[in-house]
């Protein structure tokens, strides 16, 4: 059993990128989803695939630059559950002077650091990429 499924999931897509894997494999759920259609829409990843109901896999595919670079340097939890963060839309963090991207848990679902802040809603910083 697994305390923390997103860290585990952005622990899974650290090691599979240092590895150089094409897919990082993980256990399905709506929250890790989403968080993957963000990385994808921002272009840290290729695309994923849902398979299954409650207990499937999420798999996603890595994407790497012509050097066999990563598409993202880091990728950081920031809410825990032991230090949940909680932020309003005037504090939202900018990622590495607006290089990177905060994903947000807030009322209206998972959205952007710049979507909540054009929204104007705050909410848990879930984590970081850069």
């Amino acid at each position: 059993m697994v305390t923390d499924p997103i860290a585990d999931m952005l622990t899974r897509l650290r090691n599979a990128s240092t590895a150089r894997l094409e897919r990082a494999e993980m256990p399905h759920s709506k929250m890790k989803e989403r968080v993957a259609q963000i990385l994808k829409d921002e272009g840290y990843i290729e695309g994923f695939t849902a398979e299954g109901t409650a207990p499937g896999k999420l798999t996603l595919h890595l994407k790497y630059g012509p050097d066999r670079g990563s598409a993202f340097i880091g990728i950081r939890r920031t809410s825990r559950p032991g230090r949940r963060v909680y932020v309003g839309h005037r504090d939202i963090p900018r990622v590495h002077n607006g290089l990177g991207v905060a994903i947000l848990s807030t009322s209206r679902g998972l959205m952007t650091d710049r979507t909540a802040r054009a929204e104007r809603i705050g909410g848990e910083v879930v984590c970081e990429v850069w």
